[in-house]
């Protein structure tokens, strides 16, 4: 028999064109009495509607069998249901699973029925938690995936899986990849991050917007998310009135010839100066302000100008960490924030203070200041214009903010004004500020230069490059890389280990940054991760195994768990999808570095208690080769990859 989903596709397109030619018939009859290719059609059209029904069934099924199955989620579905049965009583019974912690326990564990029995006091119904963990035992639908339960303590249940489920899971990611669950529905994901301000440097504050939005994107990305990756940098208001100024000053030919500027962070500097000092030069720097909100060409010129240099050393940044992302600055909103003030006075919601217009909402701190007194707009009015446009002209379905978390409060009553107004309802779109703690030195406070600074961000990419190259001298690689590899290992190492430090902290929490500590190959560092990853990688190459021969193995052979290290590394393998579910509830990218750290310490203890490759201990020829496990090295391999791309990381083969 051939392939079913072929067979259904061939029927449904012969069907289509069936239809074609009888609608066409009917079309030139125009002839209500004809009524037999009317019904003929007719006949057709349910047949076709069957035909589909049944051929999304099978590509579903089909898409299931490509992707990675989140076990916890189908374990839920399973409990679920029993727990529905078991107490159709309750309204949403508590449904609580996750793995267990001690392994002789069984894999994972049910902890519902304690809180289940508590909710049944409530109603005046008393029963040991015992009996209702049977009964939920009792009403497990036929599935796939447990093999036997055990009740334990006050009601636990312990579960264990079919090893033989388990195996086939691992076969098919070592078949189709690492895919990840099919989604409902495609979303679309808006995420703001990095926001530098232009003629200002990128400090170390802006290296953990750029890291954790770049590895959210990335995320949502992999689970198959539309995804628009916004820099929201400022490159509007008085600030540029003053450099415009100064520009005129000091380069009046500005307009024909390119202005050498080199030190934009000097330039911004000088004109400040003079901003505070000279009372002239502050009533042009004003009138600047009011010519650049007319666009008046030449002033536009000269901004545009000081954006392009601050661009460009933004990209520099962008370009060592591998991020890409759209810029669109406030300037953009500019046009958009009338409409927003006059929607706010329509609806009521505006109020004059002292000159200002202000919006209260009600159970917020503090008021938004939507105009200023002197007619000029706010950060309040340009995010409230940037959301509007990201839900209406975006159509968004989820919005992310990445910034410090000193702005979780200017964000509560933005979102807050938003939902007033009627913009978004949040059962049905998602918007969220990620907010994070800053960067400490090792003194344990804010992370300055030795003259007390804020650390360019340029200048500690190319110190952890120095680091780096220093790190991999120490333990001889130059002597057995080549120099492209060298390069390779030295920025891979260097930037995964800056980013990783970032991302492996819970990013609510304040976090000190050490080159010493994040380049450690030992402990949950980045370094210890790629060691760990390239001596993967290298079993089979040392083996004589090419790509070639581990795919026919995993398409022919099974991989065996009968050895305990090998069912705990194959079930650790397995839980890559509920990790990245619940990196998506609550957006803490540490879990998955966790993940990967658990995943590498698992793969070693396999590693020390069953042999992949047996090797004669005379020659050191091999003698036998292992080939489910070499399989599990690959499975691991493959994880951890997709791991490190998900946060930003590039491993390097050799190192």
């Amino acid at each position: 028999m051939g392939d079913p989903v072929t067979e259904y596709t061939a029927r449904l397109q012969q069907q289509e064109r069936d239809i074609q030619s009888l609608s066409a018939e009917i079309e030139s009859l125009k002839n209500p009495q004809d009524l037999n290719a009317s019904a003929r059609l007719e006949e057709l059209r349910e047949e076709n509607a069957r035909l589909k029904y049944r051929l999304n069934i099978l590509k579903r099924g089909l898409q299931e069998e490509r992707t990675m199955m989140n076990i916890n989620q189908r374990l839920q579905e399973v409990f679920g249901e029993a727990i529905r049965a078991a107490c159709p009583e309750l309204d949403n019974p508590p449904l609580a699973v996750a793995p267990n912690q001690q392994a002789k326990f069984g894999d994972y564990q049910c902890n519902s029925a304690m809180a289940m029995a508590q909710m049944l006091k409530a109603k005046g119904v008393k029963i040991n938690p015992r009996e209702i963990a049977e009964k939920i035992i009792q009403n497990l639908p036929d599935n796939e995936l447990v093999e036997k339960t055990e009740i334990a303590g006050p009601g636990f249940i312990n579960i264990h899986l079919k090893r033989a489920f388990v195996s086939k899971l691992l076969s098919n990611l070592l078949v189709n990849g690492v895919q990840p669950p099919p989604l409902a529905a495609k979303k679309r994901v808006v995420v703001d991050f990095s926001s530098p301000n232009i003629a200002k440097e990128m400090h170390v504050g802006h290296l953990r917007s750029t890291i954790i939005g770049e590895s959210m994107c990335r995320l949502f990305e992999f689970l198959g998310y539309d995804v628009l990756r916004l820099n929201h940098v400022g490159d509007w208001g008085t600030q540029f009135g003053m450099l415009i100024a100064h520009l005129q000053d000091q380069f009046p030919n500005y307009l024909t010839v390119s202005p050498p500027i080199s030190d934009l962070q000097a330039f911004y500097k000088e004109s400040k100066k003079r901003f505070d000092e000279e009372e002239d030069f502050k009533k042009r720097a004003y009138q600047c302000v009011v010519r650049l909100q007319s666009k008046e060409p030449d002033i536009i010129k000269g901004w545009n100008l000081i954006c392009d240099v601050s661009r460009k050393e933004f990209q520099r940044v962008y370009n060592c960490l591998d991020v890409s992302i759209i810029e669109r600055g406030e300037s953009y909103y500019q046009d958009m924030m009338t409409d927003v003030v006059k929607e706010f006075e329509k609806e009521g919601f505006a109020q004059l203070d002292e000159g200002r217009k202000i919006v209260f909402i009600p159970g917020q701190p503090i008021p938004l200041t939507i105009v200023k007194s002197d007619g000029g707009y706010t950060y309040d009015t340009s995010d409230l214009a940037a959301l509007r446009q990201r839900l209406f002209d975006e159509k968004a379905d989820i919005i992310i903010y990445v910034t410090d978390s000193g702005q979780s409060t200017h964000f509560q009553v933005v979102f807050a004004a938003a939902q007033m107004i009627g913009w978004y309802d949040p059962q049905v779109t998602r918007v969220e500020h990620a907010g994070f703690g800053v960067v400490l030195g090792e003194d344990k406070k804010k992370f300055k230069t030795r003259s007390g600074d804020t650390v360019r961000l340029m200048d500690l990419l190319e110190e952890g490059l120095k680091r780096s190259m220093d790190k991999l001298k120490e333990k001889e690689r130059d002597k057995v890389l080549t120099p492209e590899e060298l390069s390779k290992a030295q920025r891979s190492v260097a930037f995964g280990c800056i980013k990783y430090a970032d991302l492996s902290h819970n990013r609510i929490n304040d976090y000190v940054f050490s080159f010493d500590k994040m380049l450690d190959d030992r402990g949950n560092t980045a370094a210890y991760l790629l060691y760990a990853f390239t001596r993967i990688r290298s079993i089979a190459r040392l083996a004589n195994i090419d790509e070639a021969t581990l795919r026919k193995a995993a398409e022919t052979s099974e991989v065996l768990l009968d050895h305990e290290k090998e069912w705990k590394l194959g079930k650790c393998i397995l839980r890559f999808p509920e990790i990245l579910q619940k990196i998506l509830d609550d957006l803490l990218l540490h879990t998955l570095c966790d993940y990967l750290y658990e995943l590498a310490t698992t793969f070693t203890e396999f590693y020390d208690s069953c042999y992949c490759v047996e090797k004669d201990r005379q020659t050191g020829e091999v003698v036998k080769v292992n080939m489910w496990r070499m399989l599990l090295c690959d499975a691991t391999a493959a994880i951890m990859a997709k791991g490190f791309d998900i946060l930003g990381i590039n491993p390097v083969d050799r190192m």
